[in-house]
């Protein structure tokens, strides 16, 4: 069957990028309209929007598996993208699709099964020879087998969601008198977040980087990997910042931590696009973590490296084509990093902070590429993610491409909620960022403040604001900034203008 028509069962950011490359590919598009965002922008990248707005449901129609097949249907969408978050990693789901002659463009359900539930896919990395940190051969059952388990392995330890992950359902333990309390708090979050309060237990790698990798598999048995991403700066195991590639690995770890990625995946006959995590110590040891059956937020750095339109890749797999590419031709050009600026306030302990966006401006340099579906005039709503946009810069190597990041975070202007970006101008600044000597521990143990402070911050902020008057109120194209062109506001012009009122 032929991928004619796209439901995106997603909204947001993600939702405008499965739209652009479906256009480029001439397969149409279909959105669903919720009251929640009856004007949100994504709704204007696609061919058919299907209004669900009369919907009064508590639960959002992008959890609503019923009813999202039932769109497809009456849409006459042949296919479902899932995106990322919502039912990207629902077995459930991609089955439910794959009985209704849906393509379902993802991984098989079975192996959405598999990597989703983290003691079988720990056990199946096991299986396959795949580093491991020492732990539970299984899910378990109370705070005294949790407390058995850490004392044969040594403390500290952290307890894992069995059925989850991104932070969601783990804890931490550094002593005994700890492992009753967060075993609990674990077990409820577990089950609050994924409808199942099963955790497992296993050694704490303490001060690691987090180092994942992009895989591509097709349904002839095909798998290759197209290198690595370093995912190090994250809060409570939330990630904040990506580049690619790692500066932590050398061509002959890659190879061996991407040889590993690819036998986790063949383990469960994996087609699509998925990213394999590991730890990687301070001794250059590596262990496995997880494997997301998704694309990821952070895919486009992997795209800026590679070239390869990851989306693109998805669709053709699910269409039944093979791979075109084998590992000898992926080759990893420059550098990437992604900043996730987000709506919320960094000196709340990164608090989302909805709201409508007043005005928004972005770099449009051409070493700067933006993901996001948010315009003037959209809101960020409780109810959903608070991101706001994806700010991709790329440059010949790290040192260029962190260079570019501090430009380009300097012309971004954001009006009507507070973002990350004040965290963002700091870190980019930070030696231990600019060397690459951080770990996953860095924003708790080597950060003294979250916002950024410069001697000239006050003055961005009213060149900004001055920014903000003219464009609602004057329209002479003359005094307007060019990012593009590198030109700049005359002051002086501004002044003599100003001066007219």
């Amino acid at each position: 069957m032929k991928i004619k028509r796209i439901l995106i069962a997603n909204r947001g950011e993600i939702a405008v990028r499965i739209m652009k490359t479906a256009h480029l590919m001439n397969i149409e598009t279909v959105a669903v309209k919720t009251a929640v965002e009856p004007n949100a922008m994504y709704l204007s990248s696609a061919d058919i929007i299907f209004d669900n707005t009369e919907d009064t449901s508590e639960i959002p129609v992008f959890l609503d598996i019923e009813k999202l097949i039932a769109i497809a249907l009456k849409s006459g969408a042949n296919a479902v993208h899932p995106g990322y978050g919502f039912l990207a990693e629902n077995a459930y789901f991609a089955q439910k699709c794959i009985d209704n002659n849906i393509i379902f463009i993802g991984p098989s359900p079975d192996a959405i099964y598999k990597m989703g539930n983290k003691t079988i896919a720990r056990n199946l990395a096991l299986q396959n020879g795949i580093p491991m940190a020492m732990g539970s051969q299984g899910n378990i059952a109370n705070e005294e087998e949790a407390i058995a388990i850490a004392e044969k392995i040594g403390y500290p330890v952290i307890i894992k969601a069995a059925s989850g992950g991104g932070g969601r359902g783990m804890r931490i333990v550094r002593k005994k008198d700890e492992m009753e309390k967060m075993f609990v708090i674990a077990s409820k979050e577990a089950e609050k977040s994924f409808n199942d309060p099963s955790v497992f237990v296993e050694k704490y790698i303490e001060n690691p980087k987090h180092i994942e990798f992009q895989i591509l598999g097709d349904t002839k048995g095909n798998v290759i990997h197209l290198g690595e991403r370093e995912c190090s700066i994250q809060r409570k195991h939330q990630k904040l910042l990506e580049e690619a590639p790692s500066g932590a690995l050398d061509a002959k770890l890659r190879k061996k931590m991407g040889t590993m990625a690819i036998q986790i995946a063949k383990a469960v006959n994996y087609y699509s696009a998925g990213t394999v995590e590991f730890l990687l110590d301070s001794d250059k040891n590596f262990y496995f973590m997880e494997m997301n059956t998704r694309i990821q937020v952070e895919h486009p750095v992997t795209e800026v490296i590679t070239g390869i339109d990851l989306i693109e890749q998805q669709i053709r797999i699910a269409n039944g084509e093979a791979l075109k590419f084998k590992q000898e031709d992926i080759k990893l050009t420059g550098w990437a990093i992604e900043c996730r600026i987000n709506a919320e306030d960094v000196q709340a302990g990164f608090a989302p902070d909805p709201g409508k966006i007043e005005s928004l401006s972005m770099p449009t340099d051409s070493y700067v590429r933006v993901d996001t579906g948010i315009q003037r005039g959209s809101s960020i709503v409780a109810s959903y993610d608070s991101m706001i946009a994806k700010l991709i810069v790329k440059g010949k190597d790290r040192k260029e491409a962190l260079k570019h990041t501090k430009m380009a975070l300097d012309k971004v202007w954001i009006k009507g909620t507070k973002t990350t970006l004040p965290f963002f101008r700091m870190l980019v600044r930070h030696p231990k960022f600019q060397n690459g000597s951080f770990t996953t521990a860095f924003i708790e143990k080597d950060l003294e403040k979250y916002y950024f402070n410069a001697e000239y911050e006050e003055m961005l902020a009213a060149w900004l604001a001055v920014k903000l008057f003219v464009e609602e109120n004057l329209s002479d194209d003359s005094i307007s900034i060019d990012y593009k062109h590198g030109k700049e506001m005359n002051p002086w012009l501004l002044n003599k203008r100003i001066s007219q009122f």
